[in-house]
């Protein structure tokens, strides 16, 4: 599995260039079997990255635009008269694929935002007194527009809160410019890409994911994190519990892919912004949130 993801990253890497740290990370997220948040501007390649990771895992990939008219219904599909039998059959939406993009998901009205709670947190939906579970593996990547931007609503705790990392692209610089301006169409290198994994061998990662041994110490580490985010003179919103097993989850898929069974302090310090960033940042924003993720980690005393 380690040729594997290896060979996932780089294959990445060559689409996606310049942004090895983005590539790692949402890859993380991906074995940790969690979702990923990217906020930054339009254009800096955000579904690039999603169909060139759908691509290589072998993942239906569905893409949905959020609009303020779009409706729960939209999304989660619905029952529709079926004249033969007499009957209303379900025809599930378009959430109903293994890799969702969720565009621009800030621009949707909260109701329809609100469609997504159920299924990133239990990977089913339920309409009209009936559950459809979602597919397996399911993963939701979506892209927000800054918060301050024209037309858009604030994603609120509890939607943040499902998302496993948060990421921002930020602009290519000068050299990789030229070099993506010189490259041939970014639609055909994609399409052209082979799957590396299956969703079955995905599936199994996560389960390997889940065995990355957490030492008293570790454990230690992240509850005092969560504790002082907790206390009266912190200015981000305090860190729940589930942020606090995310963020084990995420080391854990960080430590995998580098070989090892176990983790270290280092491992938690590497997915520590990313897992922290928008959930202490809440309705300030994400690089807001950021900065109060480097506040907390040079207050915190790593475990010796």
């Amino acid at each position: 599995m380690q040729n594997k993801i290896s060979e996932l990253l780089k294959q990445t890497s060559s689409i996606f260039l310049d942004k090895d740290e983005a590539v790692k990370l949402s890859t993380v997220c991906l074995l940790a079997g969690g979702h990923l948040l990217i906020e930054d501007v339009p254009g800096v390649g955000k579904t690039t990255l999603v169909k060139t990771l759908g691509q290589l895992l072998g993942l239906k990939t569905n893409r949905i635009q959020f609009t303020i008219d779009l409706l729960p219904g939209d999304i989660l599909g619905g029952h529709i008269y079926n004249p033969k039998n007499h009957e209303f059959n379900f025809h599930p939406g378009p959430l109903f694929a293994e890799l969702i993009l969720a565009d621009e998901l800030n621009r949707a009205s909260p109701r329809t935002q609100s469609a997504l709670l159920q299924a990133m947190e239990e990977g089913q939906v339920s309409l009209d007194g009936k559950t459809w579970n979602l597919p397996v593996p399911f993963f939701v990547i979506a892209t927000q527009n800054p918060h301050q931007n024209i037309g858009t609503f604030p994603l609120p705790e509890s939607q943040l809160d499902r998302f496993l990392l948060s990421l921002e692209l930020n602009y290519a610089s000068k050299n990789t410019e030229i070099e993506i301006l010189k490259s041939k169409s970014t639609r055909d290198r994609i399409n052209v890409l082979n799957p590396i994994f299956t969703a079955g061998e995905l599936v199994e990662i996560q389960g390997m994911v889940d065995r990355v041994h957490v030492s008293d110490n570790i454990a230690e580490y992240v509850s005092t994190l969560l504790e002082n985010s907790r206390k009266s003179d912190f200015p981000g919103e305090p860190a729940s519990t589930r942020a606090g097993i995310s963020l084990v989850r995420a080391a854990k898929a960080w430590a995998f892919m580098e070989g090892r069974e176990y983790l270290t302090p280092e491992d938690i310090k590497f997915v520590m912004v990313p897992v922290l960033g928008h959930r202490l940042g809440g309705t300030h924003g994400l690089r807001q949130g950021r900065e109060w993720v480097r506040s907390l980690d040079k207050q915190t005393q790593v475990p010796r």
